[in-house]
């Protein structure tokens, strides 16, 4: 494949940040709200789960989104080299308005299910299905959903 035909899907550092930094400020409120105005026992242990599971949602999005996703020849990869999904098992590509698919992103099917596997603001998979996008820029995931789009045509 040239690079021409190379679509690469990267976090927005501004939507990053900010996706970012709320799930932290959730977290830190819970734990303020249940720690400053404790209510019943029940509660107060339910605001500090809830708020240490943002922070830890927060961190896991950090570190998913300092990566990339890029279309090669064989399929969809990650910044590791980690094949995602191959093109050979790709169906089809949901990208319109009612979709359901992340933000900025599209959807992808695929004919054989996979392990679910989740990288907050960037891509998860769950059975056959994979959603791109998140925390990402539209322009990025338009066009590597035109390239496949493309490429499942060509192979059709």
């Amino acid at each position: 494949m040239s690079d021409q035909f190379r679509g690469r899907v990267e976090a927005s550092q501004s939507r990053r940040w900010l996706g970012i930094g709320m799930l932290f400020f959730l977290g830190a409120l819970l734990v303020y709200i249940a720690l400053a105005t404790p209510p019943s026992f029940g509660w107060q242990v339910f605001l500090i789960v809830m708020g240490g599971g943002s922070v830890w949602f927060g961190d896991k999005m950090r570190r998913a989104t300092e990566g990339w996703i890029e279309l090669t020849d064989e399929g969809i990869v990650d910044q590791s080299g980690e094949m995602i999904v191959h093109m050979d098992d790709i169906i089809n590509v949901e990208r319109g308005a009612l979709a359901f698919k992340p933000s900025n992103g599209f959807m992808l099917k695929t004919r054989t299910p996979a392990s679910r596997r989740w990288e907050p603001g960037l891509w998860w998979r769950f059975g056959r299905r994979i959603g791109v996008g998140g925390v990402t820029p539209a322009s990025q995931g338009k066009v590597m959903a035109d390239l496949i789009l493309i490429r499942l045509r060509e192979r059709d």
